[in-house]
C-alpha cells in the first residue's frame, strides 16, 4: 500500500508549490511511502517519487511493440548530460549503469594494473570492492593491501587520512575507498584523501554508492578519478539504475594528473581497429570515453529516462537544501541514540563534524558481547520491521583491536523522514533491545 492511502492520488510536483520552497511535509507526498511503516534503510534502498514510477511505465508502453530504434538510446545522451551538470561534470564523464557494483566492477576490472601494483582499500568497503580487487589478485598478482579504518564517536578525519599515508608503498598504484561507509556511516573525507592520493602520483577509485541524492557535490572538485554510485539508494530512482564517473579531462585545480588508463572491458563502441584517440592532458576532452562504457548493446530507455526524472526532482528541491534538512535529521537521531544508548554505543563518527553521514550504526544492547551475535542483531532488525513496521538493517564490520567481527543496527535518514518517526524508532528499539537483552 502506498501514499495513496493518505492523499487518494498520486502526488507531483506540480500539485504543489515550487519544489525549493516546498515544505518538507509537501514534498514527502511525492514518494510512494506505506504510511504504515517507518522507512530507515535508505542506504539499502529509497523509496520511488510517484512521477520516477510513471516514468518507467510510460516509457517502457512508448517504446514496446513499436518500430523505435533500440540501440539509439543506450547512449543517453540527453539524460547523462543533465545528470552529469547536476554533479559538476561533463556527458563525456558520466554513465548510466545498472547499479554501483556493476559500476565499480567495470571501474576496477578496467584499471591498467599488472603483477605486483598494490592496492590500498580498507576493510569496510562494500563486498563487491574487495571481491573485484580479489579478483584482479588473483588473476593478475596485484597486491591488495587492506586497512581497518577506526570507529566510534570520537574518530577524527586526520586519523583516516594518516592510516592510509601510512599505507602507501612504492608499489601502491590505486587508492580505493567508500565516500559514505555503508557499515558505520563514516563520510570519508573524500578531498584530503585524493589529494593524498595525488601527492604520490595514484589513481583513486570511489565507491559513491550512497552519495547521489544526500550530498550536494561537485565530483570533480573532489578530484577522483573513478567513482560509481547507486541510483536507487539516496538518488530515489528505480532498482537497476546506477551512475559511474570517469574522469576524463585535467583541471590541475583540483586534479593535476594524467588521466590514468583505462580499459573499457564492456564496450560495443571500443574501436574494432586501432586504439581511442591519445587522452587529452587538458581541460578539453579527446573523446567521449563514458560512451564507450556507455554503449553496451540494447539498453531500457525507460530505466535512464526515470533515473533523470529523479534526478531532475531533486535538482528542482535543491540539492543542498535535502543535504542539510538530511543531515538536521541525523544529527537529532544521533542526539536520540546517545541519549538512549549511551555515546559509547555509537559506532558512526559524531564529534568531527566533517565524519558525520545520515547512516548511523550503534549498538542497542545492554551486554557488548552482544555485538559479536549475529542471531540477536538479525532477530532485533527481523522484529523491527515484522512487528512494528519499521524498516532498518544490521552491519558487520572489523574494529581495530577487536579478534572478533563486530554486528550493528543502523539506521539512515533521508529527506522524507521525520523526527517523529525518528522518535518513535528509538523508544521501540530500546523496548525491544531489553526484551532481547
Amino acid at each position: 500500500m502506498s501514499q495513496l492511502l493518505e492523499s487518494g492520488h498520486p502526488v507531483t510536483a506540480a500539485q504543489l508549490p515550487p519544489l525549493r520552497t516546498a515544505s518538507w511535509e509537501d514534498i514527502r507526498k511525492l514518494f510512494a511511502l506505506d504510511p504504515a511503516t517507518i522507512h530507515l534503510n535508505t542506504g539499502t534502498v529509497g523509496a520511488m517519487p510517484y512521477e520516477v514510477l510513471d516514468t518507467v511505465d510510460r516509457v517502457t508502453r512508448e517504446w514496446t511493440g513499436g518500430l523505435a530504434d533500440v540501440y539509439k538510446p543506450s547512449g543517453y545522451f540527453e539524460h547523462r548530460a543533465a545528470i552529469a551538470r547536476a554533479f559538476g561534470v561533463d556527458m563525456d564523464e558520466m554513465v548510466i549503469c545498472h547499479n554501483a557494483t556493476e559500476g565499480v566492477a567495470r571501474i576496477i576490472q578496467g584499471l591498467d594494473l599488472r603483477e605486483g601494483d598494490e592496492v590500498v582499500t580498507t576493510s569496510h568497503e562494500c563486498y563487491s570492492v574487495l571481491s573485484n580487487f580479489n579478483l584482479l589478485r588473483n588473476r593478475f598478482g596485484v597486491r591488495v593491501k587492506v586497512i581497518t579504518p577506526p570507529t566510534g564517536y570520537e574518530v577524527r578525519a586526520e586519523e583516516i587520512v594518516e592510516l592510509f599515508a601510512d599505507a602507501i608503498t612504492p608499489r601502491t598504484k590505486v587508492l580505493s575507498f567508500a565516500a559514505i561507509t555503508l557499515f558505520t556511516g563514516t563520510l570519508m573525507p573524500m578531498r584530503a584523501l585524493c589529494e593524498l592520493a595525488q601527492r604520490h602520483g595514484l589513481t583513486t577509485v570511489v565507491d559513491g554508492a550512497l552519495l547521489p541524492g544526500m550530498l550536494d557535490c561537485n565530483l570533480r572538485e573532489l578530484g577522483v578519478d573513478f567513482m560509481a554510485c547507486s541510483g536507487s539508494k539516496f538518488q530515489c530512482g528505480p532498482l537497476g539504475t546506477g551512475l559511474l564517473y570517469l574522469r576524463n579531462k585535467v583541471f590541475p585545480e583540483y586534479n593535476p594528473l594524467p588521466l590514468p588508463t583505462f580499459w573499457p572491458v564492456i564496450s560495443t563502441w571500443y574501436p574494432i581497429v586501432g586504439s581511442p584517440p591519445p587522452r587529452t592532458t587538458t581541460s578539453v576532452a579527446s573523446d567521449d570515453t563514458a560512451l564507450y562504457v556507455q554503449a553496451a548493446g540494447s539498453a531500457s530507455i525507460a530505466r535512464g529516462a526515470a533515473l533523470a526524472k529523479a534526478c531532475e526532482l531533486f535538482d528542482d528541491i535543491g540539492r543542498a537544501r535535502i543535504e542539510r534538512h538530511i543531515m538536521d535529521l541525523a544529527d537529532y537521531a544521533r542526539g536520540r541514540l546517545a541519549e538512549t544508548f549511551g555515546q559509547d554505543a555509537l559506532y558512526s563518527p559524531g564529534a568531527d563534524e566533517r565524519l558525520r553521514s545520515p547512516l548511523i550504526a550503534f549498538h542497542p544492547f545492554r551486554d557488548r558481547e552482544s555485538a559479536w551475535n549475529i542471531k540477536k542483531f538479525a532477530a532485533f532488525t527481523d522484529r523491527l520491521e515484522q512487528e512494528h513496521r519499521i524498516w532498518t538493517r544490521w552491519t558487520e564490520f572489523d574494529v581495530p583491536g577487536s579478534p572478533h567481527q563486530h554486528y550493528a543496527a543502523r539506521i539512515t535518514t533521508h529527506l522524507f523522514n521525520t523526527r517523529a518517526e525518528i522518535d518513535r524508532a528509538v523508544a521501540v528499539m530500546a523496548r525491544l533491545a531489553d526484551e532481547l537483552s
